[in-house]
């Protein structure tokens, strides 16, 4: 028998001929038009439903769904239906997981029957706890105007031939950005290869990206594929294309040109079914200028470029990066830490030179100091904290620090606590008093959401996203 299906349409107003499709499929439908309409549904519903999510243009919804569906039941894998984009708007980004098929609307019964079936099958191999795809932790995070504008360039670009040219600073996240357009081309099912021009030797980059046939040179025991082999039918990713020499850019402009090379020692000439994606932190129209960059190589890179803000101008993004990164960490190396929001603060603060990659590398020091601890701002090293620590929020949160559960304890018992003689920061102090609560309740509830939100009076969806703002999980 077919599974019951919830359809979630947040602008109302249900599309008949989706139902009338899934009841002639042998579904129950149940229709949800708000978050709080699907969580019942959702609550009622058996555990392995199949959840159809008809998307819509406001990405923050979409993305306030995944997290929701994400939540409260891990098992389920939505089927996503978006609408096009009209004439004259921008297109629509849908930001979910590779595996959550989506379909067009308005969908033919076969189209939908078929997106069914695959879901099914996917549901099955979904990953647990502990094995997700380091892939979904590596997608673009925030909701800050330019990783917006990011987003809707990738999906432009993504489906053509256009050769990419991403510019940024160090660590803004180039290599990721660079996955994204693999996957949203027509060569996403074909080799992702990734080369960094500056690590390879000088001597050995032509090898390295064309290939090399035996005896060659000095060492050349054995003829070797080149990574324009190894990305046939799919994507090469040049990066630090700034650090090519010179003698290079003129072979990597003939292949450009002609979609033909040659192994290094060969003299057969081999096809070039690859698409270029480069990137650089350097300025290449200043090489140009110096004589340092041939010109038509630029012209031929910077079809279409892509310019990554960096994380100072994007501190928006911060909390939601933190979340993420600490996701990453619980899946790859089973650790995790979490900032107190005064800590947050601090580091919104920062003027973060090494970007994104810098954050990583922090959290993962603060995961091996804290383990599964709350970071407050005296825990931070000194260079991120410079200038931003008062001396009575620094009394205020060692007297937090010291003493977190008598704190809870003396108010779950009913009994006000007192104010220390050099008061207190309240905002900081219900703060911590919230997610000292909100860890005992998961404790107690074996990290069922659901059971830890009525312990604590809330509705899940209330529960979720006080977890997400404190960067815990369960």
């Amino acid at each position: 028998m077919a599974e019951p299906v919830v359809v979630y349409e947040p602008q109302g107003g249900g599309d008949s001929n989706i139902q009338a499709i899934l009841e002639f499929l042998g579904h129950s439908v149940t229709r949800a038009a708000s978050l709080e309409a699907l969580e019942d549904a959702l609550e009622k519903a058996p555990a392995d439903l199949l959840t159809v999510v008809v998307g819509e243009t406001e990405e923050a919804r979409q993305r306030e769904l995944a997290a929701l569906v994400e939540t409260l039941a891990p098992s389920i894998l939505p089927l996503v239906l978006f609408r096009p984009a009209v004439e004259g708007e921008p297109p629509v980004v849908l930001n979910f997981p590779r595996e959550w098929p989506l379909v067009q609307l308005p969908p033919s019964q076969e189209e939908l029957s078929q997106a069914l079936e695959q879901a099914r099958s996917q549901r099955g191999k979904r990953p647990t706890k502990g094995s997700r795809p380091s892939h979904l932790f590596r997608s673009l995070i925030g909701r800050s105007p330019a990783i917006q504008r990011i987003r809707n360039e990738i999906q432009q670009v993504g489906p053509t031939e256009a050769n990419v040219l991403i510019l940024g600073e160090s660590g803004t996240g180039k290599e990721v950005v660079a996955r994204n357009i693999h996957y949203y081309s027509k060569r996403r099912d074909k080799p992702f290869v990734p080369v960094n021009c500056g690590a390879i030797p000088r001597d050995l980059l032509e090898s390295e990206l064309f290939g090399h046939e035996k005896g060659a040179f000095t060492g050349a025991l054995t003829a070797r594929e080149g990574r324009f082999s190894m990305a046939a039918g799919g994507t090469l990713f040049l990066d630090e294309i700034g650090e090519m020499p010179l003698e290079m850019q003129v072979k990597l402009l003939r292949v450009l040109e002609e979609r033909t090379f040659e192994r290094v020692g060969g003299n057969r000439t081999i096809q070039a079914d690859v698409r270029i994606v480069a990137a650089t932190n350097r300025d290449l129209e200043s090489m140009v200028r110096e004589g340092k960059f041939r010109e038509d190589l630029y012209y031929r890179l910077e079809v279409f470029p892509i310019q990554l803000p960096p994380l100072r101008e994007r501190i928006e993004d911060l909390p939601l990066l933190v979340a993420q990164l600490n996701e990453r960490l619980e899946h790859e190396k089973q650790c995790s830490v979490h900032l107190s929001p005064d800590a947050i603060r601090v580091l919104s603060a920062y003027s973060w030179p090494g970007n994104v990659r810098e954050l990583a590398n922090l959290m993962e020091r603060l995961a091996i100091q804290y383990p599964h601890g709350l970071v407050q701002v005296r825990d931070l090293p000194l260079k991120y904290r410079a200038g931003q620590e008062t001396e009575s929020e620094t009394s205020v949160q060692e007297e937090l620090h010291a003493e977190p559960d008598s704190h809870v304890a003396a108010m779950s018992g009913g009994v006000l606590p007192q104010i220390p003689p050099g008061g207190l920061d309240l905002k900081a102090y219900i703060s911590e008093m919230e997610v000292a609560l909100i860890r005992e309740a998961l404790q107690e509830s074996g990290g069922v959401v659901a059971h830890a939100a009525k312990l604590l009076g809330l509705r899940r969806t209330t529960l979720a996203e006080k977890m997400r703002k404190y960067g815990l999980n369960r």
